[in-house]
């Protein structure tokens, strides 16, 4: 009788809909399992629910589209602070020093992704 081998890695993406312009990012654990016939298969959760792998076909949490951009985690995080919080950010820099705890401020900017993402576009 063989052994069921099991590994667990944790991954972080961001992802950006071509479509809408919606931006999120989301973390998975990812399974990886060898059954008793020696074949190997993975697993993917998400917020501990089982989730299709997002790299085969990613769906938009806002349109359902599958124009979607995947990116390293942090992505959008990032542009969503700077955006939200551009004094801070600006000073940060003339000053040389962060402050991280500052607040963000509702400066009351609306932004779409697809416009950040506008350089990724192929002509």
């Amino acid at each position: 009788m063989s052994e069921i081998a099991e590994t667990t890695a944790h991954e972080a993406y961001a992802f950006a809909c071509m479509r809408c312009g919606h931006g999120w990012e989301q973390a998975f654990e990812i399974e990886h399992h060898v059954d008793g016939s020696n074949n190997a298969f993975v697993i993917y959760k998400a917020d501990g629910e089982r989730v299709p792998s997002p790299l085969s076909r990613p769906t938009c949490t806002n349109c359902g589209g599958h124009v979607v951009r995947i990116m390293r985690a942090g992505r959008v995080s990032t542009v969503q602070q700077l955006l939200h919080n551009p004094k801070p950010a600006r000073s940060a820099i003339q000053d040389g020093e962060a402050d991280m705890a500052a607040a963000p401020a509702d400066t009351g900017h609306h932004w779409h992704l697809s416009d950040l993402l506008h350089p990724f576009h192929r002509r």
